[in-house]
């Protein structure tokens, strides 16, 4: 279960070289490994960014891949490679393309909103009407485990995300909730949102163009594949695993 590499950069500080170094180079050795190997099964977690930054259309996996940050070009660069080869009749390898994970310990936006929310300060993106896809760290290990398990699985790409997207509101929300407190947003026009971001690119604010789209966009993905074959529904729910993070967080 290969695991490794090199996420975003959101203060954009990092060569990125260092992208193609951990997503590809060491994606090649790692597989070129399990080639030589005994070992039956491979799973690579790639991400739906190898596909697309920008969607507006529910993605799929026979959406044509076009990239266009480094990280996303590094990842569908080692996915090539693993589809390149040749593997023997008893090997099994799955690409998994996951949405944004979540669980305890996360230190991305989703923290980003909590301790937002925690402070009390209200939440000022209120006008942006968005979707978006995420997976929580439960389902994705329901789905490692039964890629390993049951051997009728056919190898390939499979996108993995929880069943419902959720909008940026409807997480304040959740955040309240679990906080006990009552959600406070604002509807701040979005053209004035746009030029605080624009400012947060040159001073390293906290909110930046990069923050503001991943907060702010639509990105749904299907996860019709994977089910199919999985022939099972996720433990978690959106909002259960969404809810269960935040009590980490709490906690």
């Amino acid at each position: 279960i290969h695991l490794a590499g090199k996420a975003h950069d959101l203060k954009n500080v990092v060569d990125f070289n260092e992208y193609y170094e951990s997503n590809t180079e060491l994606t090649k050795k790692v597989y070129d490994a399990f080639l030589k190997s005994n070992a039956r099964v491979f799973i690579f977690l790639s991400s739906v960014k190898a596909v697309a930054d920008r969607i507006d259309v529910d993605l799929t996996e026979e959406y044509t891949p076009n990239p266009s940050t480094h990280y996303g070009k590094s990842k569908l660069l080692a996915e090539q490679y693993i589809l390149g080869k040749q593997i023997t009749t008893y090997k099994r390898v799955y690409i998994l393309r996951a949405s944004m994970i979540h669980g305890p310990g996360n230190k991305g936006n989703l923290t980003l909103l909590y301790n937002f929310v925690k402070s009390g300060t209200p939440w000022p993106l209120g006008l942006f009407d968005n979707k978006r896809s995420f997976l929580s760290i439960d389902n994705l290990c329901f789905i490692i485990f039964e890629l390993i398990k049951n051997n009728k699985i056919p190898s390939g790409v499979y996108n993995v995300t929880d069943d419902v997207p959720l909008s940026t509101n409807k997480i304040i929300y959740l955040i309240s909730s679990t906080l006990s407190k009552k959600p406070f947003i604002l509807l701040i026009p979005k053209y004035i949102i746009k030029i605080i971001a624009k400012l947060g690119d040159i001073f390293k604010l906290p909110l930046n163009t990069e923050r503001l789209l991943k907060l702010t966009d639509f990105y749904v993905i299907s996860n019709t594949k994977i089910k199919s074959v999985i022939k099972k529904e996720l433990p978690f729910s959106s909002k259960e695993g969404m809810i269960k993070t935040f009590r980490s967080f709490n906690n």
